[in-house]
């Protein structure tokens, strides 16, 4: 199956990021800040200069000025632009591609990307200028044809990311008004956590509302009415469209087969998911794959 390019709405191509492992390019000043991408199989470092407000989690963060900002797959985030000509650059690389300098730390545990942390740094003058020369060192490295350069960049990104550590989270995040907009960003969170679903042997294992109110420990009803009070939706429907977000990225950007799909979303038979699938998109798995 050939696999599709895929465009960011600052119109680069990351479809070799699969491939490489990473991806180094700079911020469209005409379209603002690091877009939001549908599926996030990677770490994001930004350096982005700018109005901002970033919802990342169960908090939201106003950020003005320069700032880095480190994005975890498994935490839902999304960028407000608050001002439309911004400038930056974005990196975004896999796990298996850091941990290959032989890294012994998960970027799971990691202080800039573990759960609950912040991970949204100011920049001052002097920290703006280096940050800036390190992306800039990776884009030209990006480039090369030097057989080591995967080991330059890796080297680049940790100097990144010691440099974030030696500063202080920003402080300014805007607290949740109510109870229900914190049970609802907290679903979000642990809905978005169970993805993606990286093999067939380690199935979704919440499909429920009950599920997730369990894990929140929460009455079912509780979740149910502070989801639809802050969000307008069922908590059923975003546990359905993320299951299909997900059905759909698989049946697009694997070889998985539909059995081996059906089951990684945590169906018993393929037969089920087929009708799961159909009735909420009008389309049958098979009509996805290329």
């Amino acid at each position: 199956m050939s696999e599709k390019a895929t465009v960011t709405p600052t119109g680069h191509n990351i479809s070799d990021l699969k491939l490489k492992g990473f991806k180094v390019y700079p911020v469209d000043p005409n379209l603002g800040g690091a877009p939001n991408y549908s599926r996030r199989d990677f770490y994001k470092v930004c350096m982005i200069k700018g109005e901002n407000l970033i919802h990342y989690a169960d908090k939201s963060i106003s950020m003005d000025g320069c700032f880095m900002f480190f994005s975890n797959p498994r935490v839902p985030y999304s960028i407000e632009r608050l001002e439309p000509v911004q400038t930056g650059y974005v990196c975004l690389f896999t796990e298996s591609f850091l941990n290959a300098g032989h890294r012994s730390e998960s970027l799971q545990e990691s202080p800039l990307f573990k759960l609950g942390t912040k991970p949204v740094f100011n920049l001052n003058e002097n920290q703006e200028e280096f940050v800036v020369t390190i992306f800039k060192k990776m884009l030209a490295e990006q480039e090369t044809d030097y057989v080591y350069k995967n080991e330059v960049v890796r080297n680049y990104i940790d100097l990144i990311i010691h440099e974030a550590l030696r500063m202080r989270p920003t402080e300014n995040f805007i607290k949740h008004h109510n109870a229900s907009e914190r049970i609802t960003s907290l679903f979000l969170e642990l809905l978005e956590r169970q993805f993606p679903i990286e093999t067939p042997e380690q199935p979704l294992k919440l499909k429920t509302a009950q599920s997730y109110a369990d894990q929140l420990s929460v009455h079912v009803n509780h979740l149910n009415r502070s989801v639809k009070e802050v969000t307008g939706k069922p908590t059923t429907a975003h546990i359905s469209e993320r299951i299909i977000g997900e059905a759909k990225a698989l049946l697009q950007h694997t070889d998985w087969n539909v059995a081996e799909i059906a089951y990684g979303l945590g169906f018993e038979y393929p037969t089920y998911f087929n009708n799961y699938f159909k009735r909420l998109t009008g389309a049958i798995p098979r009509s996805l794959r290329v």
